[in-house]
């Protein structure tokens, strides 16, 4: 027997099958509750593809961190970002002698061939991710959408198929956990940070489409998003406006795939 995080609240006691049937009986008759779609197994092979790239992007991470670090501790700082360590590193390795033991330079040397074979492989797996979402007419509606790509679209159709599990864009945006914390006691609503819910893979995209969307303005985003961009980011800090914004291009992306239409630039405002 399966147990549902939803059904713990009509869990009688200690954990049996015959309890943990009884409440998904009890769970399923209540009108509000919300229930995951069972996913196809196309889903199920873009899901993986997905995982395995995190998890690969999540090491090279780790790699190139540990190289800032061996070099900072030796005084030796480079500017932020992939680019600039892979170009500035094969100088570092030949010219500081002095700063750099040869058994430092050894390492360092050992992590870039390491950083060099997961480049490989996460580039081997974007292309197969991109591959699928090339034929696949979900993914070809979502990258209508500014700042979606062949990435973004394809891990929202494996997440959450057509969007049928949510009833409206505000749902979903609320399950990325791109929504604000509330704690409000009697008439006073207090908003926080944003709560981190749902899942992290999506929510983490969204906010880099969101600053693609800001810094390189593509032209889908200058017709319909900008008058509020511009309107958003007169009242909110930069950071603010980056949630929010990857908030309103998530909701924007349930309506494409729930409604079954690509992105129209001017009705974006009424997209919702």
């Amino acid at each position: 027997m399966i147990r549902c995080s939803s059904c713990e609240p009509f869990l009688k006691g200690h954990k049996n099958d015959y309890r943990d049937a009884e409440a998904i009986a009890e769970a399923v008759q209540r009108p509000t509750m919300s229930f995951v779609a069972i996913k196809t197994p196309e889903q199920l092979d873009l899901l993986a593809l997905h995982r395995v790239r995190s998890r690969l992007v999540s090491q090279r991470t780790g790699v190139t961190n540990q190289i800032r670090g061996f070099l900072l501790e030796r005084g030796i700082t480079v500017r932020q970002g992939l680019a600039p360590l892979r170009q500035a590193l094969p100088g570092i390795l030949g010219s500081y002698s002095d700063a750099l033991s040869a058994r430092i330079v050894r390492l360092i040397a050992d992590l870039a061939e390491d950083w060099r074979q997961l480049d490989e492989r996460i580039a081997a797996v974007s292309a197969e991710i991109e591959a699928l979402a090339a034929q696949d007419e979900h993914c070809q509606r979502l990258m209508s959408v500014p700042g979606v790509g062949p990435i973004i679209s394809s891990a929202v159709v494996a997440a959450i198929g057509t969007g049928a599990g949510f009833k409206q864009g505000r749902d979903f945006g609320a399950w990325l956990g791109l929504v604000p914390k509330q704690e409000s006691t009697g008439d006073r609503t207090i908003l926080g940070k944003i709560s981190k819910h749902g899942n992290k893979y999506l929510r983490t995209l969204f906010v880099q489409a969101a600053h693609v969307v800001l810094v390189r303005r593509p032209h889908g985003a200058k017709l319909g998003l900008w008058p509020w961009i511009e309107a958003a980011g007169r009242r909110l800090h930069r950071n603010m406006l980056v949630i929010a914004l990857a908030n309103k291009l998530a909701r924007i992306a349930w309506a494409v795939l729930a409604r079954g239409h690509a992105y129209q630039a001017r009705s974006a405002a009424h997209a919702m």
